[in-house]
């Protein structure tokens, strides 16, 4: 079962149904591949048949809204859809499958939407330029989960990521190199600590969400490891524009997931 948790929740409600409509498509061939494992290659060709064209419409639903706020992550999106087509494409000219290449290929599709979704589908309306303030992301009374020991760590996940603002905004450094390292360094060390405690919390009062919570924070933990720090070396004047997209990120994925997930917890 590939579950649609609410982290991939962005708040708009076409997207959203559409994104659910995706990991339907999956669960569905799912449980055809266990009634009917005589034909396997039919099932998955109907499957890349059926969300190639969901797809092909969704995407068009979702570059069409972007460009109607202007939003700017609109270029990466449509070479992440172009990417993705590449890719289903590429399947459909596969004329067998078994039963253990069918699931990995559903591995693969629901990994591929959970980090587009996670990855680039949250950021849809979070735009650049938040204002100069020393401390723009307060960690305040709605985010409490009466859990102490996670409260406590969302609020230094909260300070790190104000460490990420100031810095972005301190005109005073100009080569800011050193000090991102730094941050983002602190920042995934500090991450999977948190979510390690998290999850053997949950899994202490067994919890039922804790399946769903581990591909959220996996997810979020690759979006981390993926920092090269030598592109960032090389970046000169592009590090501005490179953390503020980073923290676009970072603060929207923090709120969304603390307030839609780990308030559940409590």
């Amino acid at each position: 079962m590939y579950q649609f948790t609410g982290d991939c929740l962005i708040g708009i409600a076409e997207i959203d149904n559409e994104h659910k409509k995706l990991f339907e498509l999956l669960n569905e061939t799912d449980a055809a591949l266990k009634k009917e494992p005589a034909d396997i290659s039919g099932i998955i060709h109907r499957l890349l048949k059926e969300l190639y064209a969901y797809a092909e419409e969704h995407f068009a639903h979702e570059e069409s809204y972007m460009e109607s706020i202007h939003d700017p992550e609109l270029r990466r999106q449509k070479a992440e859809h172009e990417n993705f087509r590449v890719k289903v494409a590429s399947m459909m000219k596969e004329e067998d499958y078994d039963m253990e290449t069918a699931q990995d290929l559903l591995r693969f599709l629901a990994k591929w939407l959970y980090h587009h979704i996670l990855g680039s589908d949250i950021l849809i309306g979070c735009f650049s330029g938040a204002s100069k303030s020393a401390e723009v992301y307060v960690f305040s009374e709605e985010y409490l989960t009466g859990i102490e020991l996670i409260d406590n760590e969302h609020r230094q996940l909260f300070a790190l990521v104000n460490e990420v603002h100031a810095l972005v905004y301190d005109d005073f450094i100009f080569d800011k190199y050193d000090e991102i390292i730094r941050i983002l360094t602190e920042l995934k060390s500090y991450t999977q600590l948190h979510f390690q405690d998290e999850e053997n919390y949950m899994e202490s009062i067994q919890y039922p969400g804790l399946e769903a919570q581990r591909q959220a924070h996996n997810i979020f933990i690759e979006k981390l490891v993926d920092i090269n720090f030598e592109d960032l070396e090389s970046m000169d004047n592009n590090q501005q524009e490179y953390l503020i997209d980073l923290l676009d990120f970072l603060a929207k994925w923090l709120v969304n997931h603390i307030l839609k997930m780990d308030k559940l917890i409590g």
